[in-house]
């Protein structure tokens, strides 16, 4: 009787624990790069990628085909007015345009790319 006991509690404590994983909070969103651009000064190349906004880390990933190919440390700042649609944010030109930021779709945050010291090392 006790074993079934103890089996229901460490079924029921699994539960908990995987609905609270399932809780944290992430973001994805396919776009496609017109050319090449740089995301905390790694390049990543013009095509299709999934745009992660992963909160838990406060970090933008940058993925193709599951694998990470860019990271970047981010911050959340309010936004004026809900977003329309998925935006991107860069500066730059040529060959060194930067993603400065994003925003998804009917959120009111931006979130921006907040560079590390090991971009800033040259």
């Amino acid at each position: 009787m006790t074993s079934k006991l103890n089996r229901m509690l460490v079924v029921l404590l699994l539960t908990a624990l995987a609905g609270v994983t399932a809780m944290a909070k992430s973001k994805t969103e396919n776009f496609t790069f017109m050319t090449d651009v740089k995301v905390n000064g790694t390049l990543v190349k013009k095509g299709t990628y999934s745009i992660k906004y992963d909160e838990t880390n406060s970090e933008i990933l940058i993925l193709k085909n599951g694998k990470t190919i860019a990271k970047a440390p981010a911050r959340v700042e309010q936004r004026d007015k809900k977003a329309r649609s998925f935006e991107v944010r860069s500066t730059g030109e040529g060959e060194n345009v930067e993603v400065t930021g994003i925003a998804f779709e009917g959120s009111d945050q931006n979130i921006v790319v907040t560079p590390s010291a090991a971009q800033h090392k040259n």
